[in-house]
């Protein structure tokens, strides 16, 4: 498999959300090699799912005429804790996919048709502070791990 494209910028990647319609998805992992069997497994039960965990980057209608670079920061940095509680190596990455159901975490569930671009580091710094610059100190990833250790 060539080595997937990087892209640099939180503008570049609004852009290719918007160019590209309803197909394009968000994953965290190690990426389209590591994932080659095309699913994922529910980490509670060990059930096999039919198609890799993503999270979808079209922008929804409700969303009106606000910012699509705001909506697409907020979609990288509302799963970026999963770079640190996944393991080494593990980075999101955009895909065009095909959806095949709903995980259990009512998460789209999809056939990866074609690996898009890793995303870079510096994309994720952009899109935390532009979700930090909202103002609501509440806000943050959705992480399933309880704070009180």
């Amino acid at each position: 498999m060539a080595e997937l494209p990087v892209i640099e910028s939180l503008d570049r990647l609004a852009r290719l959300v918007g160019e590209s319609g309803d197909d394009l998805f968000v994953r965290w992992s190690r990426g389209p090699h590591a994932d080659r069997a095309q699913a994922s497994h529910d980490d509670l039960t060990g059930a096999s799912l039919p198609g890799l965990s993503a999270n979808p980057l079209a922008v929804e209608p409700w969303w009106g005429d606000r910012s699509r670079r705001f909506w697409v920061a907020r979609r990288l940095h509302d799963y970026s804790h999963l770079e640190q509680t996944r393991g080494p190596g593990v980075r999101p990455w955009v895909l065009r996919g095909e959806q095949t159901g709903r995980g259990p975490d009512n998460e789209p569930l999809v056939l990866c048709r074609e690996p898009v671009g890793w995303v870079a580091g510096r994309v994720l710094d952009e899109a935390e502070r532009l979700v930090d610059s909202a103002g609501d100190a509440d806000w943050g990833p959705l992480d399933r791990r309880s704070g009180d250790d």
